[in-house]
């Protein structure tokens, strides 16, 4: 497969070919997505947010079973509990993993303590505050995260601002996340200053994703503009947590009340399970492979950027792609000003 690459930052600091990394998306971003994308040449990530350290060992040995590429495993250390985040933490760096990811409130201490077992640290942030202050924690990748992003969102500014705010102001890689889904998004974002792109949606759509069927499809389906930025989808998550998800029944029964949701005041109306786990109507679970029941009033994560995603394909095919049309979008920039 000729599919050129550019060089940066990024690439080198990671030793990935490409400098696209896959989301570590809660759920659907497992060892099979994660293997799959670093062995296409990007950096994969697992999302094991609030997962069992069984599984965390597993999934781990499942990716080095499928790649010898390096990747990394995302934690949310500010929403876990801490005796669930220790264990956590103790399973990925016994297994010595190559890197850790972590995201929403930065904490030195978990950064202090990856660094100190040999791990790269990246970390996405919402502000610029928050980039620096996890850059002199010790971090040696930040990933800006803008308000375009599908899922959790602890950005507020268009990626765009938050990039121009960061770009040549950190003496660490600067990865660009929220709303890329393509190769333009790509070049746009290197354009401006990033070391590469951190993408969720363009992912979640992959045949290795764990994300049931149905998100995918209605991820293929949507249009630019059906995503919604609200806290509507709460339980699970401390108060004033905001996501963007796809609008559904849900969000279309709460009407003009997008926001001002505290979870602990939710109603608990089970609506689906999952490995014979209930999944409540307003809880943060998306469906899986592995989920029954109404899938269609679950939070349905898509970032901005769904509206140019137009199939289900291999993670290979869309890394492939995203690289064709990035270096095409520059060449024909060069050529317009040069």
């Amino acid at each position: 497969m000729n599919v050129p690459t550019i060089s940066t930052k990024l690439t080198q600091l990671l030793n990935c070919r490409y400098p696209i990394l896959c989301a570590g998306m809660g759920g659907p971003a497992r060892a099979e997505l994660a293997a799959a994308v670093s062995n296409a040449g990007g950096f994969g990530q697992m999302g094991m947010v609030r997962e069992t350290p069984d599984l965390i060992r597993q999934e781990i040995a499942e990716a080095r079973r499928r790649t010898n590429q390096p990747f990394a495993v995302n934690l949310v250390p500010s929403v876990t509990k801490p005796d669930l985040l220790r264990a956590e933490l103790d399973a990925c760096l016994a297994a010595k993993v190559p890197a850790m990811c972590f995201f929403w409130d930065v904490v030195p201490e978990v950064i202090a303590e990856a660094k100190r077992a040999g791990c790269l640290v990246l970390y996405q942030v919402g502000n610029a505050a928050a980039a620096f202050q996890a850059e002199a924690a010790g971090a040696d990748v930040i990933i800006a995260q803008g308000v375009e992003a599908g899922g959790h969102v602890h950005g507020h500014l268009p990626l765009n601002v938050l990039l121009g705010q960061l770009a040549g102001r950190l003496k660490v890689p600067l990865v660009a996340s929220g709303g890329i889904a393509s190769g333009r998004g790509l070049a746009a974002a290197l354009s401006l200053g990033a070391d590469g792109v951190h993408c969720g949606t363009a992912f979640l759509v992959a045949k290795e994703s764990f994300a049931h069927d149905y998100h995918k499809q209605r991820i293929v389906d949507a249009k630019a503009g059906d995503t919604v930025h609200t806290d509507l989808f709460i339980i699970n998550w401390p108060k004033d947590s905001p996501v963007r998800v796809l609008r559904n029944s849900v969000v279309e029964a709460a009407g003009a009340k997008l926001w001002g949701y505290d979870p602990d005041a939710m109603p608990r109306e089970v609506i689906a399970h999952d490995a014979g786990a209930p999944m409540h109507k307003w809880d943060t679970n998306s469906p899986l492979r592995t989920t029954t029941g109404n899938l269609e009033a679950m939070a349905l994560y898509a970032g901005t950027g769904c509206g140019e995603i137009t199939a289900i394909r291999p993670a290979a095919e869309i890394v492939a792609d995203m690289m064709r049309d990035a270096t095409a979008t520059l060449s024909c920039l060069a050529a317009r000003i040069g």
